[in-house]
C-alpha cells in the first residue's frame, strides 16, 4: 500500500481559510444592515435633515381621497394668500396681471390723483334718476350732463394714458410695458375704495 505525505503548507493554508471565511461572512453582513440613511461614501445626516425626511414621507399622501384632499386645501391656501396680497399689496401672491414693478407703479400712479372716471358710477345713476323723471327741463339737463361727464372722462383718460406712458417710458425703459396703460385706465374707472389690489398710495403723494 502507498502512502501519501501532505504538505504541511498546504494544511496550514486551508485553516487559515477557514479561520478567514467567516471574518469576511461577517464584514459582508455589516455591510448589508447599514444605515439605508447613510449609504457608503456619504455623511450620516443630520437628525434635523432625517426628521424632515421622515415627516415629508409621513406627509405623503397613500390614497387618491387624501391626494384630492391635499389639493383641495392646497388651492384654499393658495387663494387665502392671493386675498391678503390684494389687501396688503404683497407681490409674492399677488394674481399674475398685478406681478411687476411696472404694474406697481401704474396702480399708484391713478391712485395718487383723482380721476373722473371713478366717479362714473355715482354720476350714471343721478343721471338716469333725472331723466326718469317727467320734466322736459330736467330731462334735458340730464342729457346735457351725461354728453359732459363722457367728454370729461374722455379727455382725462387720454391726459392719464400720455403722461402715464411717458412715465413708464422713462423710469422702465428696459421692462415690457404691453397692456400696462389699459390696465391703469380700467383702475380708474373702479371707485377709490373698491380697487384691488388695496391703494398704496395717499391722493396727492406722487409714486
Amino acid at each position: 500500500m502507498r502512502t501519501y505525505r501532505v504538505p504541511l503548507g498546504f494544511v496550514f493554508r486551508s485553516r487559515a481559510n477557514e479561520e478567514k471565511a467567516p471574518a469576511d461572512k461577517a464584514l459582508a453582513d455589516s455591510k448589508l444592515t447599514r444605515d439605508p440613511q447613510a449609504p457608503k461614501g456619504r455623511p450620516t445626516p443630520k437628525r434635523s435633515e432625517a426628521q424632515t425626511q421622515r415627516r415629508s414621507v409621513a406627509n405623503t399622501p397613500t390614497t387618491r381621497k387624501e391626494a384630492s384632499k391635499r389639493q383641495r386645501d392646497d388651492r384654499r391656501a393658495a387663494m387665502e394668500r392671493q386675498r391678503q396680497a390684494l389687501a396688503s399689496g404683497d407681490e409674492r401672491y399677488l394674481p399674475v396681471r398685478d406681478k411687476g414693478p411696472v404694474r406697481k407703479y401704474a396702480r399708484d400712479f391713478v391712485d395718487s390723483r383723482f380721476c373722473i372716471a371713478e366717479f362714473f358710477l355715482p354720476l350714471a345713476v343721478l343721471i338716469l334718476v333725472l331723466s326718469m323723471v317727467r320734466v322736459g327741463s330736467l330731462q334735458n339737463i340730464a342729457l346735457l350732463l351725461w354728453l359732459v361727464v363722457i367728454l370729461m372722462i374722455v379727455v382725462d383718460s387720454v391726459g392719464i394714458a400720455v403722461r402715464l406712458k411717458k412715465q413708464l417710458n422713462t423710469r422702465f425703459p428696459e421692462l415690457p410695458k404691453k397692456g400696462a396703460v389699459p390696465y391703469a385706465l380700467m383702475r380708474t374707472l373702479q371707485m377709490r375704495r373698491l380697487r384691488l389690489p388695496k391703494p398704496q398710495v395717499k391722493r396727492g403723494e406722487r409714486p
